[in-house]
């Protein structure tokens, strides 16, 4: 087995851990599925137990780790991430929204409950988000929790997550801008929650302004590698390998990255990234490895 080989086994199973953990975590904090209400607390376990990477987590924890954070407050920041996550999933899968039936291989929460479940389960999963920052067991500095919950407001509402989706929703870009149009669609919907992932990290950790800096240059450039190999594989990926409907954008004539760069300038256009990606990361020395890994990972995912 070579080294790189040895590596990837190394970090897939960091991922798996992390995901485990995560997973654990979010099960204790979802109310029991008891009383008239049992059906909604079901619907939240299943946009929020059932698998999936974890990377935002994942970035939380190995951000903090950099700077020697405590490890409770850094799984439960990065839960509350992972919650704001999966209510988006659950909301964008609606047919209001993108209208799948297909999520990590199964059926999406609308198709297994109905719809006004959905909608209800994400508004839950995202309000159980604000509920774990504000705790004191997730950081004993008020200050802390305050800039935590700033954050994830800031990074989920109409100047991120949503505002992205809102875009997405278009039908089409004007041709002279799509390109700038789907790289701020990108910062906002899928960019912005990874950004944060970071800043989750760096706060925990005390890191410095220079630090801060640093990470956000990584995590601008890691989320666009990250939603231009997404496009890449609705074109490239397989049903059964992605875990959901492939070949979606080009059906319903929604441009994408792949669409206006092409499937060689939009390779071409990830590797660039991702080594700028790990340029930024160059400040913080062999501390970096396994966020190095982590654009690698991102560079070579299937799914």
């Amino acid at each position: 087995m070579s080294e790189n080989s040895e590596s990837d086994i190394s970090f897939e199973l960091k991922l798996a851990e992390c995901a485990d953990k995560v997973t654990v975590a979010l099960d204790k904090m979802i109310a029991p599925a008891v009383g008239p209400e049992a059906q909604l607390m079901r619907a939240m376990r299943h946009g929020a137990l059932a698998g999936g990477k974890r990377l935002r987590p994942f970035i939380v924890i190995e951000v903090g780790r950099m700077f020697d954070a405590p490890e409770k407050s850094l799984l439960r920041a990065a839960s509350a991430l992972e919650a704001v996550h999966a209510y988006s999933l659950v909301h964008d899968d609606l047919p209001s929204m993108d209208d799948d039936d297909l999520r990590r291989g199964q059926p999406t929460v609308h198709k297994a409950f109905d719809e006004a479940t959905a909608v209800l389960a994400g508004d839950a999963l995202q309000t159980l988000a604000f509920e774990i920052l504000a705790n004191t067991e997730t950081h004993g500095d008020a200050n802390v929790r305050c800039k935590l919950i700033e954050i994830l407001a800031l990074s989920s509402g109409a100047r991120g997550m949503v505002g992205g989706q809102m875009i997405d929703m278009a039908p089409s870009f004007d041709e002279d801008d799509a390109l700038n149009i789907l790289a701020r669609m990108q910062r906002m919907k899928t960019g912005a929650l990874i950004s944060c992932a970071a800043e989750f990290g760096a706060i925990i950790g005390g890191a410095s302004e220079n630090e801060h800096q640093a990470l956000a240059g990584f995590t601008t450039d890691l989320g666009l590698a990250y939603q231009i190999k997404d496009d890449l594989l609705d074109v490239q990926g397989e049903e059964a390998v992605v875990g959901k409907a492939v070949s979606k954008d080009k059906d319903a004539g929604k441009q994408n990255f792949v669409s206006l760069l092409g499937e060689e300038s939009a390779i071409s256009r990830v590797e660039m990234l991702a080594d700028q990606a790990k340029q930024h990361l160059s400040v913080f020395g062999s501390r970096a490895s396994t966020l190095i890994q982590t654009v690698d990972f991102v560079l070579d995912r299937r799914h």
